[in-house]
């Protein structure tokens, strides 16, 4: 049985006849983004699957041969610029248009020990927004160029803190070089910046008809975070039936994103941000989500910091 606040796309979203539109889905090959993924195909939507694992992206798509639409698994490493980059060239020399860009990839380092991407940046700071960032400024012309295309970036009720403790992106100290490290810090960091960014976007384009958005899906039942030590994952497994009231299945969790790619209601609260119910909000008025509804982080709010933020990423990026 679903939460009581569960929050569902409409019949009319969910039927939608999108044949003929393109969209790219990171991290497909699992959890909310296969279930994306697959809602997409079954409305006649062909999926570019953006996976780093290509093979467990082959295994899930045979679920999809009886399906309306069509997809195409290539291959992208968030944690290396170098093959984000290789994604979105390969893509525009076979696509013309983007119709949706769904940023779902993401992780956390569950050990508590500070990892490293390719590149050198902090790996949940690197893979959950900079690759992300990378990918979306590389395709920015072919979403600029498709109407009424639409862009959403996965967030977490994780980036909203509490009252004592509102998590922001420290621009001069990414990778903890200056403080202590945190994996949490670090994943409610990099969810800030989701946040901010999907603002800052919007407000760029606002000359164009692209649509964007940052995204909670809800505490999803998924794989994320199984790359723990034993012991992490031994705790996840032991809690998975006590959190099975309160958290969301795969299908469920996709709700949101599915809104955002689809829903007729969206596009009027571009830059927004938008969240499934969750229990995990410090702050009671959040609980049962909203689509969309405002961050009771402040941090997330700040467009001083929004523009910051993107600028520096430029030039993380390589691209200033």
């Amino acid at each position: 049985m679903s939460h009581k606040h569960m929050i569902w796309c409409d019949a009319r979203t969910l039927s939608k006849n999108i044949t003929g539109k393109v969209y790219i889905v990171t991290g497909a090959n699992s959890g909310v983004g296969l279930e994306t993924t697959r809602q997409l195909i079954k409305q006649g939507g062909h999926v570019v699957m953006a996976c780093r694992r290509i093979e467990a992206a082959q295994k899930e798509a045979k679920s999809f041969i009886h399906l309306e639409g069509s997809y195409e698994i290539m291959k992208c490493d968030l944690a290396n610029l170098e093959s984000v980059r290789e994604f979105a060239l390969s893509f525009l020399q076979k696509y013309n248009r983007l119709d949706g860009l769904m940023c779902n990839a993401g992780m956390v380092v569950m050990d508590n020990k500070q990892k490293f991407t390719d590149d050198g940046f902090e790996l949940t700071f690197g893979v959950n927004f900079l690759g992300h960032f990378f990918l979306t400024e590389l395709l920015l012309e072919c979403l600029k160029q498709t109407e009424g295309a639409r862009m959403g970036i996965l967030s977490s009720v994780v980036h909203a803190g509490s009252t004592k403790n509102r998590y922001k992106v420290h621009l001069d100290d990414l990778n903890f070089e200056r403080r202590k490290y945190s994996n949490f810090a670090a994943y409610g960091e990099a969810k800030v910046a989701s946040v901010l960014y999907a603002k800052e976007l919007s407000e760029r384009l606002q000359n164009y008809d692209v649509f964007t958005a940052s995204i909670h899906p809800g505490w999803a039942r998924s794989n994320f975070g199984s790359g723990g030590n034993f012991f992490m994952r031994a705790l996840m497994t032991i809690a998975k039936p006590f959190t099975r009231g309160i958290s969301n299945s795969n299908w469920e969790s996709a709700q949101t994103s599915l809104h955002v790619l689809l829903s007729d209601n969206a596009i009027h609260h571009s830059g927004d941000y938008f969240s499934q119910h969750s229990v995990l909000y410090s702050d009671k008025e959040c609980k049962k989500g909203g689509w969309p509804m405002k961050s009771p982080n402040p941090n997330a709010n700040d467009m001083v910091e929004a523009w910051k933020l993107v600028e520096k990423s430029y030039e993380l990026v390589g691209l200033k």
